[in-house]
């Protein structure tokens, strides 16, 4: 089993940052991707960004030149800096693993951006 464990949301003013961290315990492989995803209510949740054990990284184009997605994979974690922050950045935040086919997700955590 998997476990992932989100910290670092919050509330934030416009144009502020946050870091969001994941740590995943259990059965992990060197071979992995980690994620995040974030969901408003009524809508689907959509990709942020996500990196590989080698580095290699996607971003939402929503997010491009703002967010920035990194991993240390010694500490099975991932982390999201958030820069430049707008009140459509509002959502759940999950960390995803994806390995071998499986996703596993945390429970979550809520960004806030508001003034």
């Amino acid at each position: 089993q998997v476990q992932l464990v989100e910290s670092g949301g919050g509330l934030v003013q416009p144009g502020g940052s946050l870091r969001l961290s994941c740590a995943a315990s259990g059965i992990i492989f060197s071979i992995n991707a980690m994620g995040w995803y974030r969901q408003t209510p009524g809508k689907q949740r959509e990709l942020v960004a996500a990196i590989t054990e080698g580095g290699s990284t996607n971003y939402a184009d929503s997010v491009k030149g703002r967010f920035t997605i990194s991993r240390d994979n010694a500490k099975n974690t991932v982390y999201l800096q958030m820069n430049s922050l707008n009140p459509e950045d509002t959502a759940v935040y999950f960390c995803n693993l994806h390995q071998y086919g499986a996703n596993y997700w945390g429970k979550g955590t809520l960004v806030t951006v508001s003034s």
